[in-house]
């Protein structure tokens, strides 16, 4: 080939090269630049050393083993690699690319590097070690995972090794015998390779053999002992974790067979490789055999007296795992109270939430969308300081989704990528109040801002990183940025954050361009020398692309720090499989599906203006974020560095909450008999759902309340159980969310001879109480459609006060408005027009609930009107009178239904 045309082909090779490589280069340049703007470029450095690094030497550790093996062959075949020098280095480089793809890949980079990272890290001071062998936790979460991903590589290299040892030798015999075959003159269609062309005669009495067979049985020894920890993950009908057959007799068959292993290596260099397999097989088929004839002849019949001990192992290291052990627990001695002193539970009251999740979303889109193609896509529960009181309210940011854009905007390509860049402002209301149409009082509404308090500001309402968003968008451009309506007109604006990485330069649109496959990046010319590109702004996808070895929550929550700032919190999961006598669990969104290990370990903030994030360390008692922190110092920050601002919003996690909950309605039995036989297994209370209107399980509730002995009311996230097959309450659970007390869990649980109503059975008496059964029949039956909310269990001192609103809503329509409220206490059902009527009834003392809330005559709070004031009082003794006939009306309806529960329990014992 002449010069000229060898040039031309390695321009052509050049060229299609570059072609195929420029999204893969591209892909870097931006991942560099969105790396540089979260200040995390080192983080990512260190990600991609520590996912090439282990695999690059895995792979060189491979190759040295293959072209040992391949020059062993040819030794063997009696062929000089000397004499086919060409062939040698196309070979050699042939067994590089084997070993890369096979070998490299074999080895798990991110388990070499958590063991790197806990190494790193140091010990950390041990909560709970293994009852069988004393080892901590790391032991488990990253030292076994190390050595038995490191076995599976050494028996990845000895197979390659045999595979090519073999290959090289018999090609090569087969090759010489050929040749010798064509030297003789005879034609090449007669050549013979042998009775059996893939026999390698002689193979095993090689000294090559003889190693290889050696590492393989001192790695299949190190496989079993290593094996002997994976027991205390063994899964029982009953329990999780090693048994009696597994310590008493599985155990010491292990070590029999590691012993048996180990005797084998020398007879291999005997050559008696008879015997030495007949060892190993003998200890191999005992292993399996006798630890079920053992369970089955003697454990079986006896197997309560025998696991014992092994069931209080599983119990105690479960209750470990999912740090359950912390909590407090609490006796609740509860009362038959069923009035309600409204001044010793002011904030109580103030904070009971009549408005439903649900509800309130169809509410506000109605009534504060502004436009079509503004979303509502979540309400947060949360907490502010509102004239010097603690109030609960309902927050929902107003974010834009362009898939519900006319679609002639929608097409234009500046309208998503320019225009539409950002949600506006939030919808914020208290919990309880309504107005007389039934609908809520807002306490943020609009666009700007409208803000009907002074403890609440909002400095930036733009909203650029949120839950529904899309990517990218060009910011600080010369096309000015819808911010929201006002009237028949758009208000626009320009972004002044530092949000986003320059997209400046021709280079880098160009890779943008590449990257998202869009020529218009090119091609406009909007962008200018401040302009910023943004992407990953859905702040769980941010998260998730920052640090996807942390599990992270579904449900981002938004929060307005003092400053006036909007901050995203999200709540991040270190999670295991490996936690031993630890019952798993599948967690649905999580990575790790099957978990027997979970800690809040992180706390992560994001600016909804500018995407600034931060990754608080938030649990460093866990092993596993210690790590990861070892690895990457610049990603996280020390709690104690959090705005106080923000802290004051942060609570207990609720996904976290409901795996607790689902694992304590078990092991809230210690006592190992008791949880063998099922005793006490509890259920989740149930309640009706909105949705359906079939019972369903309640999900975790944030409340303000008041815990037992506990002087001032609180933010808590609480649940309440119910025996299995039965509906009256007999515990709920509780997680404290205010300052130092965030993260303490407490467990109340009933006597089980004091019948106390549960929710479900709330519910019922709900459904059989005629004056509601008429209401609710009646309106299902004039074009429009009766909403039931969620029902609330509220601890009122050593009772429970349940609280139901019922929403109607036109079929024409989705706008939920308030129509009746329900509350129970004791024996006592309530059912009245608003909050305050239902109070007074409640009342211990008789006295009017204060009710501007219902004398509202708008959602934004507005003063009431005539005659929303409560009547004069009459005559004293009529007062008393309709009083009297009032709560006899009460007791009666009552009396009825204790006698349907009383027929309903009458005849589940029979």
């Amino acid at each position: 080939m002449e010069p000229r045309q060898l040039r031309n082909l390695v321009l052509i090779a050049l060229a299609v090269i570059l072609v195929a490589g420029s999204r893969t280069i591209a892909d870097f340049i931006i991942e560099y630049s969105w790396w540089r703007e979260v200040g995390q470029v080192s983080t990512w450095v260190n990600m991609l050393l520590y996912q090439i690094a282990p695999a690059v030497m895995a792979a060189l550790i491979g190759w040295t083993a293959a072209l040992w093996a391949h020059a062993r062959g040819m030794y063997f075949s009696g062929v000089s690699r000397r004499a086919y020098p060409l062939y040698t280095r196309i070979v050699s480089a042939g067994l590089l690319l084997v070993s890369v793809i096979f070998v490299g890949t074999s080895i798990n980079s991110w388990k070499v590097m958590a063991y790197v990272g806990s190494q790193e890290a140091g010990p950390v001071q041990a909560a709970w070690l293994d009852p069988v062998f004393g080892r901590d936790l790391s032991f488990y979460l990253f030292d076994l995972p190390f050595y038995t991903a490191l076995l599976g590589f050494v028996f990845t290299v000895a197979f390659i090794s045999v595979i090519v040892f073999w290959a090289t030798a018999r090609g090569w015999q087969i090759y010489e015998r050929f040749q010798r075959f064509r030297a003789s003159g005879r034609p090449s269609e007669e050549f013979d390779p042998g009775p059996n062309p893939l026999l390698l005669e002689g193979a095993t009495q090689t000294s090559f053999a003889r190693i290889l067979a050696s590492i393989v049985l001192v790695g299949a020894a190190g496989w079993f002992f290593l094996g002997r920890y994976s027991l205390l993950l063994n899964t029982h009908p009953f329990m999780t974790g090693m048994d009696f057959v597994d310590e008493k007799v599985t155990l010491p068959l292990r070590w029999a067979v590691i012993l048996a292993l180990l005797a084998a290596v020398p007879l291999v260099w005997m050559r008696r490789l008879r015997v030495a397999a007949g060892v190993v097989a003998a200890a191999i088929v005992a292993n399996s055999l006798v630890p079920t004839l053992v369970r089955a002849a003697y454990v079986r019949p006896n197997e309560l007296q025998l696991e014992k001990d092994y069931i209080a192992r599983h119990i105690e290291a479960t209750r470990v795992a999912y740090d359950l052990s912390g909590g407090s627990e609490v006796t609740f001695a509860a009362s038959l109270q069923e009035g309600l002193d409204v001044e010793a539970h002011a904030t109580l009251v103030d904070n009971i939430r009549l408005w439903d999740t649900a509800a309130f979303t169809d509410t506000i889109t109605q009534i504060q969308a502004l436009r079509p193609y503004y979303r509502f896509a979540d309400i947060d529960i949360d907490r502010y300081t509102i004239d010097g009181k603690l109030k609960q309210v309902l927050l929902s940011p107003r974010e834009i989704d362009i898939n519900q854009l006319p679609a002639e905007a929608r097409a234009s390509w500046i309208n998503t990528h320019f225009f539409y860049t950002h949600g506006f402002g939030v919808v914020m209301s208290e919990v309880n109040r309504t107005t007389p149409d039934g609908l809520p009082v807002l306490l943020i509404q609009d666009a700007p801002p409208e803000i009907r308090s002074k403890d609440l500001d909002i400095k930036q309402a733009a909203i650029y990183y949120g839950e529904v968003t899309h990517d990218p968008v060009f910011v600080d451009t010369d096309q000015a940025e819808f911010d929201y309506p006002s009237g028949d007109r758009n208000i626009t604006s320009s972004y002044q954050g530092k949000g986003g990485f320059p997209i400046d330069s021709l280079p880098l649109r160009v890779a943008a361009a590449l990257r998202e496959g869009e020529i218009n990046i090119i091609l406009t010319g909007l962008t200018n020398a401040n302009s910023r590109m943004m992407i990953y702004r859905n702040v769980s996808e941010r998260l998730e692309h920052l640090a996807d070895f942390i599990e992270w929550d579904y449900d981002p929550y938004l929060a307005i720090a003092e400053d006036g700032r909007l901050v995203w919190i999200v709540d991040g999961y270190t999670v295991s499989d490996a936690h031993p006598y630890s019952a798993p669990i599948n967690v649905p969104g999580f990575e790790t599906r099957r978990t027997n290990y979970i800690r809040n370990s992180v706390k992560a903030t994001i600016d909804a203006y500018d995407g600034s994030t931060t990754l608080y360390l938030w649990d460093e008692s866990d092993p596993i974020i210690q790590a990861y922190a070892a690895l990457f110092p610049q990603l996280f920050t020390p709690k104690s560095e959090m705005p106080p601002s923000v802290r004051a919003h942060t609570r207990y996690p609720l996904m976290l909450f409901d795996v607790q909950a689902e694992l304590y309605r078990t092991f809230h039995m210690k006592d190992p008999e008791v949880f063998y036989n099922k005793e006490d297994v509890w259920e989740v209370a149930q309640s009706l759902s909105g949705d359906t209107g079939r019972a369903d399980r309640m999900k975790p509730t944030y409340i303000v309340a008041r815990l037992p002995g506990v002087a001032e009311p609180e933010f808590i996230l609480m649940l309440p159980f119910t025996p299995r097959g039965k509906d009256n309450l007999i515990g709920w659970m509780a997680a404290r969310c205010d300052g130092d007390k965030l993260g303490e869990l407490l467990f109340f649980q009933l006597s089980k001879q004091q019948l106390v109503f549960g929710p479900n059975q709330i519910e019922s008496r709900i459904n059989q109480d005629q004056e509601i059964a008429k209401d609710l029949t009646l309106w299902n039956q004039q074009g429009s459609r009766v909403l039931r909310g969620e029902l609330l269990a509220l601890p009122v001192d050593d009772a429970f006060l349940y609280v139901e609103s019922i929403y109607i809503q036109a079929e024409s329509a989705r706008m939920p408005q308030l129509r009746k409220v329900v509350l129970a206490m004791g024996n006592r059902l309530i059912y009245e027009d608003t909050f305050g009527e239902a109070l007074d009834k409640l009342s211990i003392e008789g006295a009017r609930f204060p009710g501007p809330a219902e004398t509202e005559t708008s959602q934004t709070g507005g003063p009431p009107e005539g005659g929303g004031g409560p009547e004069p009082p009459g005559d004293a003794e009529r007062q008393r009178s309709k009083a009297l006939a009032q709560r006899l009306r009460d007791l009666r309806r009552q009396a009825e239904q204790l006698a349907s529960e009383l027929e309903k329990m009458e005849r589940e014992l029979q």
